[in-house]
């Protein structure tokens, strides 16, 4: 099977290796593909052995994984060969791509099928890699789907074109910008979000360290948690976590949002959340809005309190499909379970507003205006 990257892929995979992977000579690296995403890791490939790099590619071939699941074996998806489990225990980078490329097939499974999946290997991959020291990248361009586009209503070639071009950013710009605001977010500050739509809200942190996301693995750092050693390509967000018990007011989304968990279940578009007494009091969608209430209505405890705060920090994403709380100075506010931001809201359940071009107050001082991060 020949696969032939195109220029802009290639650009972009020199990026990621040289940039936010930061391959060495010498170095073992393993790199993920999916007939869909075959083109951008045969670069990623290249440019891993153009560094002096030793690379692995690892394709899984999705009319076989689709066998074995109409087999009912997705327990058996999940039991990595001892080979695997080798060359992982050997490697030092690791390049994941999302698959398989039907994602409306994959999403009619449904969570409890896709558990089985992820049983058999997702805990002991994850201790494995941080005994390793390894860092990695989850290659967004995974999401780009056939299924998805048709679900979306998005153009396929401008998606993955907004995507690479993300990639090509230097990490730098997103980090020092990241770092600036993390500073002013430290400690129990307030927060008040405002915008011309109707959107005034105001928040408070809950004292927790922010964690600036750029794109770059931190797998030996203890202000980020245990799965960020393997980062997003793209990213750029600052994520810190809520005090529960304050809210008041209401945000009207101007972008899209997702189900908070790792596959993009349900869009939800012309959000409103609605806070009264630190509470949510009511919520609304143009899209999405049965599925929200069944989901929030399952949730358990905690999911009527806020959770999150993440405000975008990448230059070059604008309204980019699952990217836009990643948009410079979008912000997104998020509620329900919050532990992994280093919060201690233990909710199951989590649901999120996003917000572009608003402006975000830390104890009365402007910080991001009309979505420009000052």
């Amino acid at each position: 099977m020949s696969a032939r990257p195109s220029a802009l892929e290639r650009a972009a995979a020199r990026n990621i290796v040289e940039s936010y992977l930061r391959v060495r000579p010498g170095e073992n690296v393993i790199v993920e593909a999916w007939a869909h995403t075959l083109t951008t890791s045969s670069a990623l490939v290249d440019e891993v052995r153009r560094v002096g790099g030793r690379a692995l590619l690892a394709y899984e071939d999705d009319d076989a994984w689709w066998r074995a699941v109409d087999r009912h074996q997705a327990r058996a998806l999940g039991r990595l060969s001892d080979p695997e489990w080798a060359a992982i225990a050997a490697a030092d980078v690791y390049v994941q791509s999302w698959g398989p490329a039907d994602s409306a097939r994959v999403e009619r499974l449904g969570e409890k099928k896709l558990d089985q999946w992820a049983d058999g290997w997702f805990d002991r991959w994850y201790e494995l890699a941080r005994s390793r020291g390894l860092r990695g990248g989850r290659m967004a361009t995974g999401w780009v789907t056939d299924g998805r586009v048709r679900e979306w209503g998005v153009n396929k070639a401008r998606w993955t074109r907004a995507l690479l071009e993300a990639c090509r950013t230097p990490p730098r710009e997103i980090t020092e910008r990241g770092r600036r605001l993390a500073r002013s977010l430290q400690g129990r500050r307030r927060i008040r979000i405002s915008h011309a739509n109707g959107t005034d809200l105001e928040i408070a942190l809950a004292g927790a360290p922010p964690r600036v996301y750029d794109g770059l693995p931190h797998p030996h750092e203890p202000a980020y948690g245990e799965f960020d050693l393997m980062s997003n390509l793209p990213d750029g967000r600052l994520r810190v976590a809520l005090d529960a018990r304050t809210a008041e007011g209401r945000i009207v989304a101007n972008r899209r949002s997702y189900d908070e968990v790792w596959f993009p279940w349900t869009i939800y578009e012309g959000g409103t959340f609605e806070f009264n007494g630190g509470k949510l009091s009511a919520y609304s969608f143009d899209e999405g809005q049965p599925t929200f209430a069944r989901k929030y209505a399952r949730g358990s405890p905690g999911r009527d309190r806020t959770g999150s705060l993440v405000i975008g920090l990448h230059p070059e994403l604008r309204n980019v499909p699952y990217m836009e709380d990643k948009e410079r100075g979008s912000v997104q506010v998020t509620v329900g379970g919050n532990t992994h931001s280093g919060g201690d809201n233990r909710s199951d359940f989590r649901g999120a507003i996003c917000l572009a071009g608003a402006q975000i107050d830390v104890d009365g001082v402007p910080v991001v205006r009309a979505g420009r991060i000052l």
